[in-house]
């Protein structure tokens, strides 16, 4: 197949509410299903939100703070396991409309959560399971640290797909070992996609020689628990959006796409070019140079 119908969803989810997140992507996979999608994208900690709040309220770092204590319970208590009755409805609808799922949640184990990038395959498997590896700036505060188990592509009718997570995109070594899984599509999952989140997400598809579909989302200030109180930043839309997709070449396919609460459909064409676009670099092959470096990846799952 040389093109894929890609979705991604910019729409927020039902914000710390697994029941409300799972009935709303359950909705939104149905409508991509029958549109015909090869591939559905939903952004970073989707399922069932990301804590955007570390960022936009004052006193979130207070040791001890009973109110924001509070909110990483609410938080905990709606983060899912894997696997677990979210991921079985997750796989089913990959299965029945023979699509590709690339899913932000937050994945709890016990009393950790994990930053969670998910892959589902057109069969229905849970073919990528990935934590994030390094929790960025504030996010250290509610998230655990991830390993190397996820840091590889998924087979699917248009190519090999993979996902990293925001800041993951700035970390050289973590960009290799995905390129070196021979990618036609990558997934860039973000909250938002402010300029130089896009700076990142360009430069990957041109260093990766791959399609890169950045995905951002939008989140109301409205939706955030009320023990937080009011927001430091004096503005509606936490989350802003900013989704967008950039060619091989660097070019760009889909230009940013802020403050539109929705799903955004584009037809990628032409996946040939990742391969043509190989000739001039390719980081994993004759520009690897691996008589001089050695490169090698632990992706044993940690606890």
């Amino acid at each position: 197949m040389n093109h894929a119908k890609v979705a991604i969803v910019q729409q927020g989810p039902v914000y710390l509410d697994r029941v409300g997140s799972l009935e709303k992507a359950t909705s939104i996979l149905h409508e991509a299903g029958q549109r015909g999608c090869n591939l559905i994208v939903f952004g970073e900690s989707w399922f069932s939100g990301y804590p955007v709040w570390l960022d936009c309220y004052q006193n979130v770092a207070i040791w001890d703070h009973p109110e924001i204590k509070k909110v990483f319970a609410l938080m905990l208590q709606n983060s899912i396991s894997i696997p677990g009755e979210e991921t079985k409805v997750f796989q089913g609808l990959a299965e029945k409309y023979g699509m590709a799922i690339v899913l932000g949640c937050n994945e709890r184990v016990h009393g950790t959560i994990y930053n969670t990038a998910l892959i589902f395959d057109e069969e229905g498997k849970l073919a990528c399971h990935h934590r994030k590896l390094m929790p960025t700036y504030t996010e250290k505060m509610v998230y655990g640290l991830g390993d190397g188990r996820g840091l590889h592509a998924v087979d699917t009718s248009f190519g090999k797909l993979t996902t990293a997570i925001c800041w993951e995109h700035f970390m050289p070594l973590t960009r290799q070992a995905l390129h070196d899984s021979g990618e036609t599509i990558h997934v860039a999952l973000w909250p938002r996609v402010h300029e130089m989140l896009q700076v990142a997400s360009r430069q990957y598809a041109f260093e990766g020689r791959c399609f890169t579909v950045a995905a951002g989302q939008m989140v109301h200030h409205t939706s955030m628990p009320r023990e937080l109180g009011e927001p430091q930043l004096a503005r509606p839309w936490l989350l802003n959006g900013g989704s967008s997709i950039y060619a091989p070449d660097g070019s760009c396919l889909l230009a940013p796409q802020f403050d539109r609460d929705e799903v955004i459909y584009f037809e990628v064409k032409d996946l040939e070019m990742a391969q043509r676009e190989s000739m001039t670099l390719d980081v994993s092959g004759h520009y690897a140079r691996k008589d001089v470096f050695r490169f090698e990846v632990d992706r044993r799952r940690t606890e």
